[in-house]
């Protein structure tokens, strides 16, 4: 019965690289110094690359597999404003000059994506079509209807809420209970946007190095060695941007991100009429939940891609496949008899305070954490890594100096992952 959901060309690549073939960047012999090492090849690796080498340095990407590997070719090519906790929460933690900086920081991030795809001229159906943010229950429609309506001054998003009698016009289900539709949220192809990046970066004579990973960053005045098993390079400056992937050469950013798997499929091609009916507007869509969904008409609008978190632990998407499509069709019931043309995953790194990070411990750079929206504020923080490795002042950002904070006994393995998501599953079903 399970085999019959897959389509006969099934496959557990994403539904990106269909279009877009994974890169050969071709081999690299490696050099014995340079200037700036960066350990990942994703979006934040590549935008500090190319800000570091328009600069003048010399900088190699290492990545332990293809260029743009792990999830800046898989995620679902959403673009929000990209901060988890509200403005409210923020401001209790730190302040609020500093919450109100924090906010800003998301609407920077989405502003440098959409001037930088312009500005380069990358091609990857980038759009904005905004998002509809679904109710999975009555309280939570009240709740982010009270939101919408009482923003904070200064930090106003273009925010429109939608009653449950209105809700057709955003999606083709009577699942939900209304919500809010976030008009400035973009989209854009992730493996296309990854490309044009990868393509921008190699135009600036960076080198990079695929399929060797670091094993070892051993600090080495007035430097570092940067140990792979293709041999050491030494680097003035090294800079971890491997996220949802970072492995133990990165021993105190590793203690601080978690690592969790994201899941998604893509449905057969669909009839048109089907699509239009059931999602009516290109818009991204997402619901209330803590144990979120986020789904989307493909670019082409001929079929469905639909994420999100369906086990306690993390599996294969062979075995993720059914569990995402028996959700969507708990939308949509009309798909219940849908297949399943691509099913695959990847690792997010979330943090213990749901906030990204950039900065600098015992010399070694980062930018990582953000907490699975970080298609642009990876690449926004990239850039501002790569001006504090330079030593400018526009690397400031609004996160310097709130600490990175880390739980005791904990190594990068997250042994508690099964109990919380059963707890935020729990949350979910209250009516509240």
């Amino acid at each position: 019965m399970q085999q019959n959901i897959f389509t006969e060309n099934f496959t557990t690549d994403p539904y990106w690289w269909t279009e877009t073939s994974r890169p050969d960047v071709g081999w690299t012999d490696l050099p014995g110094q340079v200037d700036v090492a960066v350990v990942g090849s994703g979006y934040t690796g590549l935008s500090a690359a190319l800000e570091l080498a328009r600069a003048g340095r010399l900088v190699l990407v290492f990545d332990a597999e293809d260029a743009g590997w792990g999830c800046s070719t898989r995620n679902g090519g959403q673009i929000s404003r990209s901060i988890k906790p509200g403005y409210e929460e923020l401001t209790r933690r730190y302040g609020s000059n500093t919450a109100f900086g924090i906010i800003r920081e998301g609407a920077n991030a989405l502003d440098w994506i959409t001037d930088f795809v312009a500005a380069e001229k990358i091609d990857c159906d980038f759009a904005v079509p905004g998002k509809f943010t679904a109710a999975h229950n009555p309280a939570q429609f009240e709740k982010m209807a009270r939101a919408a309506e009482n923003q904070p001054e200064g930090l106003e998003e273009p925010l429109r809420v939608v009653t449950q009698a209105e809700q057709h016009a955003e999606i083709g289900t009577d699942a939900y209970y209304g919500g809010v539709v976030n008009e400035s949220t973009a989209s854009l192809d992730p493996a296309k946007f990854h490309a044009g990046l990868l393509a921008r970066v190699r135009e600036a004579s960076v080198q990079i190095a695929t399929h060797c990973p670091v094993t070892e960053i051993e600090q080495s005045a007035p430097g570092f060695v940067v140990k792979t098993p293709r041999g050491p390079v030494r680097a003035r400056n090294v800079l971890v941007a491997s996220n949802g992937y970072v492995g133990p050469e990165s021993g105190w950013q590793r203690r601080r991100v978690i690592p969790i798997g994201s899941y998604i499929i893509a449905t057969e091609a669909l009839p048109k009429e089907q699509m239009d009916r059931l999602l009516p507007t290109d818009r991204m869509l997402g619901d209330s939940r803590k144990v979120v969904y986020y789904y989307r008409a493909s670019p082409d609008r001929s079929r469905i891609l639909f994420g999100g978190r369906v086990s306690a632990g993390e599996t294969d998407p062979l075995k993720s496949a059914p569990l995402l499509r028996r959700d969507l069709a708990g939308i949509f019931p009309e798909l219940a008899d849908v297949r399943v043309s691509h099913s695959w995953m990847g690792f997010v790194a979330y943090t213990f305070d749901t906030l990204a990070h950039v900065g600098c411990n015992e010399n070694v750079h980062f930018a990582m954490g953000y907490c699975g929206s970080g298609v642009s504020m990876s690449g926004y923080l990239g850039m501002r890594a790569a001006q504090q490795i330079l030593g400018l002042k526009e690397g400031s950002t609004a996160f310097d100096g709130i600490g990175f904070p880390t739980r005791p006994f904990y190594t990068g393995r997250p042994w508690f992952l099964a109990a919380s998501v059963a707890y935020y599953r729990w949350r979910d079903g209250l009516n509240r």
